[in-house]
């Protein structure tokens, strides 16, 4: 019960941005109570005098150990008993041994986790895998796998939509494809909503409430700005996530154009290396009717006097799919309405059907470089995995991992 009270706690740090010393340190006064009060010394000062019957002055006499007297102190101590057992002997110091520093070392072991997703060509889960079928090589060079688990826990994911005065289209679209996210959501997910344009906004805070979370989304009708800040909106996520405990998902809603950043690609890229425990799957909007104006030999428009050619287009779902590969995601490009509920259905499977896998890499220095990774999967004598339809027919496999991590300290 307390793990699962931390947890909601720190999912409230993404919009409030709490420090995680000062919710820890809540949540242990909560789960420790009330201490006991102790009694306190009394206070310090001149001695009292006490007049008695003759009128003359007398100055307090001590009570006797053992209960009190003409002037009692708040607390008493009691009396030694003659037949009290024997104060237990001091601990035995151990003798120092010549040679040998006065000081302990602690050693901090890395552990890189990957989650790996394994789907057939047509998408579905493969399961049944075991940790002998997975080789892990960071660098080229294979690693030890020392954790190996199924995940199916409930999902941590924020949904960051596009919603900006470009086209009618895009923006139907893109609440389309929230509205079909936010259904394949379960009781136990929590599940956060932002939206940008100029800048993020943010509608709704980690919730497991269904309602609420369709109440922000009812929310985006009038757009505002028609600037589409994808990179800024990316990094403040990211940055927010950041300090949220677990695995985390970004579903990424959105055109892929980014018009006025002040980030630049190469920092969003570097942010998304520096990034862990949370992969992206974005999913591209208005891609039919972009389909329809370059078959005609021209562009679709995006927005009010922002110019945005082909070759922006082309190159925003590159970069999709790159922030997908670097963080263990898909990115998925609809081209009809009808798609949207089996898409999310795959991003909904995705999520909650992982191989989880650790290892302690052999390269032990965390110097800041980033390291490549490749996970691939085979047969228990290390061949090529052969893996079987219902009808007997062999299927291919796609294996889906993060393309590698950046080795650096973290500050707990």
């Amino acid at each position: 019960m307390f793990t699962q009270m931390f947890r909601k706690s720190l999912r409230r740090k993404f919009a409030l941005g709490y420090s995680p010393i000062l919710v820890g340190a809540c949540c242990l006064g909560m789960l420790l109570g009330p201490l006991p009060v102790f009694a306190q010394e009394p206070q310090q000062g001149p001695p009292t005098t006490q007049t008695p019957d003759n009128g003359k002055p007398k100055q307090d006499v001590p009570a006797e150990a053992g209960g009190p007297g003409e002037s009692a102190s708040p607390y008493s101590i009691p009396k030694k008993r003659e037949d009290a057992a024997p104060a237990p002997p001091p601990p035995v110091t151990p003798k120092k041994v010549e040679g040998l520093p006065d000081y302990s070392l602690k050693v901090n072991v890395p552990l890189v986790n990957v989650d790996v997703l394994v789907t057939s060509k047509s998408g579905q889960f493969i399961p049944g895998l075991r940790k002998e079928n997975f080789r892990v090589l960071e660098d080229g060079v294979p690693q030890a796998v020392s954790n190996f688990n199924v995940s199916q826990a409930p999902i941590t994911a924020v949904l960051l939509t596009e919603f900006a005065s470009t086209h009618y289209v895009f923006l139907i679209q893109a609440l389309q494809a929230s509205y079909a996210f936010v259904n394949t959501l379960k009781k136990d997910d929590w599940v956060a909503v932002a939206y940008y344009d100029m800048q993020p906004h943010i509608l709704v805070d980690f919730t497991q409430d269904k309602k609420a979370v369709y109440g922000a989304l009812n929310q985006l009708r009038i757009p505002g700005f028609a600037e589409t800040n994808l990179f800024d909106a990316l990094y403040d996520t990211l940055d927010r996530l950041d300090r949220v405990e677990g695995k985390k998902y970004i579903v990424l809603v959105t055109t892929g154009v980014d018009t006025f950043s002040k980030l630049t690609l190469d920092k969003i890229m570097k942010k998304i290396k520096d990034t862990k425990d949370v992969t992206i799957f974005p999913v591209s909007v208005g891609f039919i009717l972009r389909e329809y104006y370059e078959s005609h030999g021209g562009a679709a428009p995006h927005g009010m006097g922002i110019p945005v050619g082909q070759m922006d287009y082309l190159q925003a779902d590159n970069e999709m799919r790159t922030f997908a590969a670097m963080t263990g995601g898909r990115a998925y490009f609809p081209r009809f309405e009808g798609e949207l509920p089996e898409l999310f259905g795959d991003i909904s499977n995705d999520i909650r059907n992982q191989y989880s896998l650790s290892y302690h890499p052999s390269n032990t220095k965390l110097d800041g470089t980033y390291r490549k990774l490749k996970v691939q999967v085979v047969a228990p004598d290390g061949g090529p995995l052969k893996v079987k339809d219902q009808k007997g027919k062999e299927v291919k496999i796609d294996v889906v991992a993060r393309d590698g991590y950046t080795a650096k300290h973290t500050v707990d």
